[in-house]
């Protein structure tokens, strides 16, 4: 089935929320312990995605009406890219990536910065993004990743 990739509206925000809390369970909990994870789902709730879409640029990917992943950008700085854990590593994460890094050259933004779950960190590094250092909320290990969109060869698929 086809994915498309669009701008995220209101109403998918219960949709978004449990792609990323699915996620969180499924994926995210082999590198991180129940506790951490329990504490990051609270700032996914359906009410805080809702209020998530109103403040940044969040993209969707669906399948058919079915919402499969979302990423977005909020400045520079990409933020919440998950991708429901039955379709994981078909590319709808680099699809998603692409379209925020299209977005973000529109924008004249000159590089990208994520902080990286200890999950997806091999993900954003096949992606051109270089680790630059650690970063902990409490107990909770994320990487800070940059990458450079000035050299158009490094193009995201």
């Amino acid at each position: 089935m086809e994915c498309t990739i669009r701008l995220a509206r209101e109403d998918d925000a219960a949709d978004i929320s449990a792609v990323i809390l699915r996620a969180l369970r499924e994926t995210n909990a082999k590198d991180y312990t129940g506790e951490i994870i329990k504490r990051v789902e609270r700032s996914f709730s359906p009410d805080a995605v809702h209020q998530l879409i109103g403040k940044r640029t969040v993209f969707v990917a669906s399948m058919g009406s079915r919402v499969v992943g979302t990423a977005s950008l909020d400045g520079s700085v990409v933020r919440t890219v998950f991708v429901a854990p039955d379709i994981q590593a078909r590319g709808i994460g680099k699809r998603l990536m692409a379209e925020i890094e299209r977005t973000a050259r529109e924008r004249s933004i000159p590089s990208l910065t994520v902080s990286s779950s200890i999950t997806a960190e091999a993900f954003y590094a096949r992606l051109g993004f270089k680790a630059l250092r650690d970063s902990y909320h409490d107990d909770e290990r994320t990487i800070i990743m940059e990458r450079s969109l000035d050299d158009p060869s490094r193009s995201a698929p």
